[in-house]
């Protein structure tokens, strides 16, 4: 269990994916261009098996934006995008906005 304050440190924000491509040698991972309003981040993201490159362009998505970056695969990734799986991580989801929302909205 985590204490709200924990979880208030958490910085949810809303951004639209403008591009996304394969990483060469990898077969789960995707490198994804993100507009977060205010910047654009790169994100490195294992949703390759689920989803294409193609149908994620102009998706919203909530990230994790005060994650210190990583480098995945030689690719460094400024942030989280978050998404819904089961155990065995046969089904994901990416977690999209029901409406559309400025970039930059934080989630909370």
């Amino acid at each position: 269990m985590i204490t709200i304050e924990n979880f208030q440190q958490i910085e949810l924000r809303v951004a639209t994916i403008l591009s996304a491509e394969r990483i060469e040698g990898a077969d789960r991972i995707l490198k994804l261009q993100i507009d977060l309003g205010t910047e654009q981040r790169q994100l490195v993201a294992g949703i390759a098996r689920v989803y294409s490159p193609d149908e994620l362009i102009g998706k919203q998505i909530v990230v994790v934006v005060n994650l210190q970056p990583a480098v995945i695969r030689g690719v460094e990734s400024q942030g989280m995008l978050l998404a819904a799986s089961c155990e065995d991580a046969s089904q994901l989801a990416i977690i999209t906005p029901h409406k559309p929302v400025p970039n930059g909205s934080r989630v909370k």
